[in-house]
């Protein structure tokens, strides 16, 4: 196999759509593998990015499409009432130093919102998240980490990305997810185009 296929996956731990989109695509792992394509998990700020007031109650509309996929992708979860202010968990998984330890956060705190109900907007709500996994928060640059996040949300937006989940194919980005026979379709598709000779 040649080099893999980095396919970045913008996320935002607001989102229940990128839970779903979390729970649902390891599904995927062996066609990922067999296409030599790595999903690149990319925190995003998506309330800096379009402007949703942060803490604002969902509106229903919002909540039936993010359980209609959820059930579409067999996924189970729980919306919180308003949408959360993810800065700080979004700033961790970009201060971890390796992919390995980005995972075990993206898993931790999706659950915490997503299955368990808990709040993850302050660092002290953040702080038994992270010991639950080893690790301590003081010592991730926090700070700096919230400013490569401002950063990495004013890409996205320079690459008109305008929603999560979001896959960078290339030059384009295709928003949302479907269901695993749509979604390996799509990346067999996309995957046999990047690796066709010039």
């Amino acid at each position: 196999m040649d080099d893999p296929l980095v396919v970045p996956l913008h996320y935002d731990f607001a989102s229940a759509i990128c839970f779903a989109a979390h729970r649902a695509l390891p599904r995927l792992a062996p066609d990922l593998e067999r296409l030599g394509i790595r999903l690149e998990w990319t925190p995003l700020d998506l309330s800096g990015l379009i402007g949703w007031p942060r803490g604002a109650t969902l509106a229903a509309a919002r909540r039936r499409n993010a359980l209609r996929v959820a059930r579409e992708l067999g996924v189970r979860l729980r919306i919180p009432e308003r949408w959360i202010d993810s800065r700080h968990a979004l700033a961790v998984a970009l201060a971890l130093p390796d992919e390995a330890r980005r995972a075990s956060w993206r898993e931790r705190v999706f659950c915490a919102v997503f299955e368990q109900g808990r709040e993850v907007e302050r660092i002290d709500q953040l702080v038994p998240l992270a010991r639950d996994l080893g690790f301590e928060l003081g010592s991730l640059g926090i700070e700096a980490a919230l400013d490569a996040l401002r950063e990495a949300t004013e890409a996205a937006r320079r690459l008109e990305i305008t929603g999560v989940p979001t896959f960078q194919l290339g030059r384009w980005p295709i928003g949302g997810i479907q269901n695993d026979e749509t979604m390996r379709a799509l990346l067999t598709r996309w995957a046999s185009r990047q690796r066709r000779p010039a």
